[in-house]
C-alpha cells in the first residue's frame, strides 16, 4: 500500500518527478542573462464558476518536486516537477495556447484563502510528510494530504462568543512540530499533533498597550535556529519574538503599508519586510534593529494586494516582482539592482525560487471588472492575454564552476551550500 502510495505521488500526467532520494551541488544563478521559460500555465484558471479568477500566490515544496498555488476561486493547486525540469532543448518554449499539463491535485476551500504554507520537512518520498496547512475566512486552519487532496485534521481557535476565528497567517515552526498563526494583536500556538481546540495564545499587546496591534497578517522563523520570529501587522509594524516564550524583542517602523511579507536571510542577520501600497521591500539589520540598511524599489505602491519576494537558495540575491510585469533582482551585499525581465502582461504576486535548482516560479493577476452591456453578454467577460493570471516557470542560466566555497550574504559568511533535494543543509 505504501509503495502505491509513493508511487501515485510521483506520477504526474506520466511524468515523473524527483523524489528527492539525490544530491545536488551548487551551480550559481546568472542573472545577468534574463532566464527562459519552461513551463507555462494558465486556461485551467480560467475555466472556474468565477469569470474574474486570478492568481494570489504560490510557494515550491521544501523539497522542491511540487509548487501550490492559490487562485482567487479560493482553490490550491498542486503541481508536480518532472525531474529533469522539463527543460531538455535549454531554449525555453514561448507563451503557449495550452498548458503544459494539467494540476495533480486540487484542493477546494470553502471561502478565501488568508495564508498556507508546507511541513518543512515534507518528502515526496514519505507520504506521512506529505502535507501543508492552510487558513481560510471564517474556517479553522486545515491540514491537507498533498498525496491524496484528503483533509487530515483541523486546529480550531475560538473567540470571547465562544465562535470560530480565522487566522490571518500560519507557518510551521523550524521544528516541525508546532503550528504558529497570526491573530488579530495575538498569536495562537497549536501542537501539530493535538488537533482541535488546545492552544497557547499570546497577546502582542502589553498592560499599558504597547506593543504590536492589529491583524498579523504574515510570519517567518529565522533560519539558523535562533529562536527569533518575525511577524507581520496590517498596522504597518513588524514585531520580533521569542519563539519559546513570545517574549516581544523589539518592533520595527518604516512601512507606509500593511505588512504584507517578511522573510530572514540565509544567516539570519537581516530581515526583508514589505508592504501594502508601498513600493519599497525594506533591509533591517537584526543587530542594529533600528536601522534600515537599504530600501528595494518595486512597483506596487497603487495596488492593495500581496506581493511575495524570495531570496535564491545561496542568499546572495532578492528576486520580486510588481504591478508592471517584471521581476527585479537584487544584490543583497549592496542593497544595488541587478536585472529585472518581463514575466507577465498584469501584476506579478509572486516569485519564488527552486529550493535547489537554477529555477523559479511566478504568479500573476488582479482583479478586473468587465463594463456591464446588456446588450452583449460576451462583453462582461474579461478577455485575457497568454500571459496574464497565469503562472510561469523560469530557468537560469548557471556559472559553469561549481559553488562548493562558503558563500556570503550580505558580506558575512554564511554555512556551506552543499544540499540535498529536501533543501536542508548537509555538513561539508
Amino acid at each position: 500500500m505504501e509503495g502505491e502510495t509513493i508511487a501515485t505521488a510521483e506520477e504526474n500526467n506520466g511524468l515523473i518527478v524527483d523524489s528527492g532520494e539525490t544530491n545536488s551541488t551548487w551551480r550559481a544563478m546568472r542573472f545577468d542573462v534574463s532566464p527562459y521559460r519552461t513551463h507555462h500555465f494558465s486556461k485551467q484558471f480560467r475555466a472556474s464558476r468565477n469569470p474574474n479568477n486570478f492568481l494570489k500566490g504560490l510557494k515550491w515544496s521544501p523539497d522542491g518536486s511540487c509548487f501550490l498555488a492559490s487562485s482567487e476561486d479560493n482553490t490550491l493547486s498542486l503541481f508536480y516537477l518532472p525531474q529533469d525540469g522539463g527543460d531538455s532543448n535549454g531554449y525555453g518554449v514561448t507563451i503557449p495556447e495550452e498548458d503544459s499539463y494539467g494540476a495533480s491535485l486540487v484542493v477546494n476551500e470553502g471561502e478565501s484563502v488568508y495564508d498556507f504554507c508546507w511541513y518543512p520537512y515534507m518528502s515526496v518520498s514519505d507520504p506521512l510528510t506529505c502535507v501543508f496547512a492552510t487558513t481560510t475566512r471564517d474556517h479553522p486552519i486545515h491540514l491537507w494530504d498533498s498525496s491524496s487532496g484528503e483533509l487530515r485534521c483541523t486546529y480550531r481557535a475560538y473567540d470571547a462568543m465562544d465562535e470560530i476565528t480565522a487566522a490571518f497567517s500560519i507557518g510551521f515552526n523550524p521544528g516541525g512540530n508546532k503550528i504558529y498563526a497570526g491573530y488579530n494583536s495575538s498569536i495562537r500556538v497549536f501542537d501539530l499533533h493535538r488537533p482541535g481546540r488546545d492552544f497557547g495564545q499570546y497577546s502582542t499587546l502589553q498592560k499599558n498597550k504597547e506593543g504590536q496591534a492589529g491583524m498579523l497578517s504574515t510570519l517567518a522563523f529565522s533560519p539558523t535556529n535562533s529562536g527569533m520570529l518575525a511577524v507581520g501587522s496590517y498596522g504597518q509594524s513588524t514585531g520580533i519574538y521569542r519563539e519559546d516564550n513570545m517574549e516581544l524583542l523589539y518592533v520595527l517602523h518604516g512601512q507606509e503599508g500593511g505588512v504584507t511579507h517578511v522573510q530572514f536571510s540565509k544567516d539570519g542577520n537581516y530581515l526583508y519586510t514589505g508592504g501594502r501600497k508601498d513600493p519599497y521591500i525594506l533591509c533591517w539589520d537584526m543587530r542594529k534593529s533600528v536601522e534600515i540598511v537599504y530600501k528595494l524599489y518595486r512597483a506596487t505602491e497603487n495596488t492593495n494586494q500581496r506581493v511575495f519576494f524570495d531570496i535564491d537558495p545561496c542568499g546572495r540575491h532578492l528576486g520580486t516582482g510588481g504591478q508592471d510585469g517584471l521581476v527585479h533582482m537584487y544584490d543583497l551585499q549592496t542593497g544595488n539592482w541587478v536585472s529585472g525581465y518581463q514575466a507577465a502582461s498584469d501584476t506579478v504576486n509572486a516569485f519564488s525560487f527552486h529550493p535547489y535548482l537554477p529555477m523559479a516560479a511566478t504568479s500573476s493577476g488582479h482583479r478586473r471588472f468587465a463594463i456591464p452591456d446588456d446588450d452583449d453578454e460576451d462583453k462582461n467577460n474579461v478577455e485575457l492575454k497568454g500571459d496574464e493570471n497565469c503562472v510561469s516557470l523560469w530557468s537560469f542560466y548557471v556559472t559553469s564552476e561549481e559553488n562548493t566555497s562558503d558563500e556570503h550574504n550580505n558580506g558575512l559568511a554564511s554555512n556551506s551550500h552543499n544540499l540535498n533535494v529536501t533543501g536542508e543543509e548537509e555538513n561539508a
